[in-house]
C-alpha cells in the first residue's frame, strides 16, 4: 500500500489533508511524510510508525539515536548524501541503515559494495536523515578544509598572519550582510564557514550559550538548549587555534593574549535576526576556553504574563513594582532568566511621564524610552557610582544590574529611603537566603526592613515537547521520596516521549518557577529580629507566600512540565 493509503486507513488524515500534503511535495520536491509532519497533520512517532508498516521494516528515531562516530564513518559522505542514509549500527558484518527508501536496492547495493558489510536496513523519515547528514557529514567536511587551510598556512611560514588578515578582510566586508551567508559564500575561508555555522546554528535552534572547549587530543563544542548542555561537534585539537582567532577577531579582542582572560561582543544578522553574542575567553591547561551568550531579542518575549507568574505571585510582584519608592529584588543562579524579569517589569513600567535609568553589566537588550549606562568596573565605573550619578539625575525608577557588595546596597537603599523605587538583582537559592545575603554583606537588617517592598526568587524548567507529549505514572515510591503525598496527586502527569522537533530530548522551550515573598509587616520583624532563613520562609509562607515547589506543583498540574523537571529545580518543603 501507499503511505496516504496506509495514513487514511490508520484514520490519522482526511482525503483533504492527503491532497493537500501531494500538491505541497510537487512543490518542494520533499517526500509525502515530510511534508504532511511538516503541515502539521501527523507527528514523526506516526509517520515512522506507518513507515514501518509500508516497508514491512524496524522504524528509527534519529533524533533520540546516539550514534558513534566510529560508525558513521563507514558510510562516505558522498554516498550518504546521494541515498539518504546513515549508519545507525553495527553486529559483525551486519550494518544497519536508516534509510528513507528501503526499497531502494540500487542504494543497498552500492552501500554494501562499498562497505563489504551485510546491510540490514530500517526506516526513518527524510528530514531526520537530512538533519543528521548536515549535523555530521557537511560539518566534517568543514574540519577537513579547515586542517588544509592550516597545514598550508604552516607550509607558508606565516604562523596565523595570513589566517587574521583574511578574517578581518571577511569581517570588514559582511559586516551588515547576513552571517549565515559566509557559510557558502566563495570568498569564505573554511575557518570563517565552521565559525559562521556554529554561530548560525545556535541562533537557529534558539540556543543561550555556546561553549567551546580545548582538551589535548580534540576540542568540544558544546550549546546549551533549555538550560541542558548538548555536545554537537568534536573538531581535532589542531582546529583551535584558527577558531579562536576567527572569533577574536569578530569580538575586537587581542588576538595574541593567551594568558589572561578577555570580554567580547559580536552584533551579526543571522537569517534576517539582529543578534549580540557576547564573547568570553579564558586561558585552561589546554588552550583557551571560549563562552558565546547568544543574545536574541526575537526569541525573547518582554511581557510578565507569560514568564510563567501563578496569579496570586503575579498580582503581589505587580503591586510591588507600582508602589512609588522601595527596593524589589529578584533573585536566583546564573542563567535563571532574572534580567527578562527585570526587563518585563520595566516594559511595564516605562511611560513616558516617568525618568526610568538603569546601570548593567552588561547591557543584554536595548529598551527604547528607557536610559541604559553600561558599567565599566575598570575605570571606575562601578554599580555604586553610577546610582550616585542618577540621583542627580532626577530618576523614578532606577534598575541596578546586581547588588554584590556593601557599597551597592548602600546607594541602592539610600536611593529608595529618598523616594525612588529600585529595582535589582542578588544571587540567592531562595527568597528568605536573600536577607541573610545582604547582612552578610554589612547591610543593617532595620534598613532591609523599613525598604524592601519584596523578594522574587525564580528558576527556569524545561517545557514539554507538546509533539511528543504522552501520560506517564509515577510510582508512590518515589513520590514519597520527594516529599509528596500520592493521595495528593490527583491529575495526570505527562513525560516527552522524544522526538525530531525536541531532538529526542522529550522537552522544547522553558517555562519559569516563582515565588514572591512580599515584606509584610510581620515579615519585617522577622527580619529586625535577624532570625535564621528558615524562620523567615517559615513566617512568609503563612503570609501566603507560594513555595518554588508548590509553583512547581502546579506546572505540572497544567500539564507543562516532568515530574523529573520539577524534583530537580525545587527543594522539599
Amino acid at each position: 500500500m501507499k503511505l496516504g493509503e496506509i495514513l487514511i486507513k490508520e484514520g490519522l488524515i482526511s482525503e483533504d489533508m492527503l491532497a493537500h500534503g501531494i500538491e505541497e511535495q510537487k512543490k518542494n520536491g520533499t517526500r509525502l511524510g515530510s511534508c504532511l509532519v511538516n503541515l502539521g497533520y501527523i507527528t514523526e512517532e506516526q509517520l515512522l510508525n506507518c513507515l514501518s508498516k509500508q516497508f514491512s521494516v524496524p522504524s528509527i528515531n534519529l533524533a533520540a539515536s546516539d550514534i558513534n562516530e566510529n560508525i558513521l564513518k563507514l558510510v562516505p559522505a558522498e554516498l550518504a548524501t546521494k541515498y539518504l542514509v546513515v549508519p545507525v549500527s553495527r553486529f559483525g558484518r551486519i550494518l544497519t541503515l536508516a534509510m528513507s527508501d528501503p526499497s531502494d536496492l540500487a542504494a543497498i547495493e552500492d552501500i554494501k559494495f562499498a562497505t563489504r558489510f551485510e546491510i540490514k536496513p530500517v526506516v526513518t523519515s527524510e528530514h531526520s536523515i537530512l538533519k543528521m547528514i548536515e549535523k555530521y557529514y557537511h560539518i566534517q567536511k568543514m574540519l577537513t578544509d579547515v586542517l588544509q587551510e592550516l597545514d598550508t598556512i604552516e607550509e607558508q611560514g606565516d604562523n596565523v598572519k595570513s589566517l587574521v588578515g583574511e578574517v578581518e578582510e571577511v569581517a570588514e566586508r559582511k559586516e551588515d550582510e547576513d552571517l549565515s551567508d559566509a557559510m557558502t559564500a566563495e570568498d569564505s575561508g573554511p575557518a570563517v564557514k565552521l565559525v559562521s555555522k556554529i554561530i548560525t546554528d545556535a541562533v537557529t535552534l534558539n540556543v543561550s550559550d555556546v561553549h567551546i572547549e580545548p582538551y589535548e587530543k580534540d576540542l568540544r563544542v558544546r550549546y546549551r538548549i533549555d538550560g541542558i548542555l548538548h555536545e554537537v561537534m568534536k573538531p581535532p585539537a589542531k582546529v583551535k587555534k584558527a577558531l579562536a582567532t576567527v572569533i577574536k577577531v569578530m569580538s575586537k579582542l587581542k588576538i595574541e593574549e593567551k594568558r589572561l582572560p578577555q570580554d567580547g561582543r559580536i552584533k551579526a544578522k543571522v537569517k534576517g535576526r539582529i543578534v549580540d553574542i557576547r564573547v568570553s575567553t579564558v586561558p585552561t591547561l589546554f588552550g583557551e576556553k571560549i563562552a558565546l551568550r547568544v543574545l536574541d531579542r526575537s526569541a525573547i518575549t518582554l511581557n510578565l504574563d507569560v514568564l510563567g507568574f501563578e496569579e496570586s505571585n503575579l498580582t503581589g510582584f505587580r503591586r510591588a513594582i507600582k508602589t512609588p519608592y522601595g527596593i524589589v529584588l529578584v533573585t536566583g543562579p546564573t542563567g535563571c532568566g532574572k534580567t527578562t524579569t527585570l526587563y518585563s517589569a520595566l516594559t511595564e513600567l516605562n511611560d513616558p511621564g516617568l525618568n526610568i535609568i538603569t546601570a548593567e553589566d552588561p547591557i543584554e537588550y536595548s529598551l527604547h524610552g528607557i536610559n541604559q549606562l553600561q558599567v565599566h568596573e575598570k575605570i571606575g565605573l562601578t554599580f555604586a557610582s553610577a546610582i550616585r550619578s542618577y540621583l542627580r539625575q532626577d530618576p523614578n525608577i532606577i534598575m541596578v544590574g546586581e547588588i554584590r557588595d556593601f557599597d551597592t546596597a548602600r546607594i541602592a537603599i539610600q536611593a529608595s529611603l529618598t523616594g525612588h523605587l529600585v529595582l535589582s538583582t542578588v544571587h540567592t537559592n531562595s527568597a528568605a537566603a536573600t536577607i541573610t545575603r545582604l547582612v552578610n554583606m554589612n547591610v543593617e537588617p532595620f534598613l532591609l526592613a523599613s525598604t524592601l517592598l519584596a523578594i522574587q526568587s525564580q528558576r527556569l524548567i524545561r517545557k514539554i515537547c507538546e509533539n511528543c507529549k504522552e501520560k506517564t505514572k509515577v510510582p508512590d515510591a518515589i513520590l514519597l521520596d520527594a516529599g509528596l503525598d500520592p493521595k495528593n496527586i490527583d491529575f495526570p502527569i505527562y513525560k516527552g516521549s522524544g522526538c525530531d522537533r525536541c531532538r529526542g530530548t522529550g522537552y522544547k522551550g522553558r517555562v519559569g518557577l516563582f515565588e514572591v515573598m512580599l515584606v509584610t509587616p510581620r515579615i519585617r520583624e522577622t527580619i529586625l529580629k535577624r532570625l535564621p532563613a528558615h524562620e523567615l520562609e517559615k513566617a512568609a509562607i503563612e503570609e501566603g507566600m507560594l513555595t518554588m515547589r508548590e509553583s512547581g506543583l502546579a506546572k505540572l498540574r497544567q500539564g507543562l512540565t516532568t515530574f523529573d523537571e520539577v524534583i530537580r529545580e525545587t527543594k522539599v518543603d
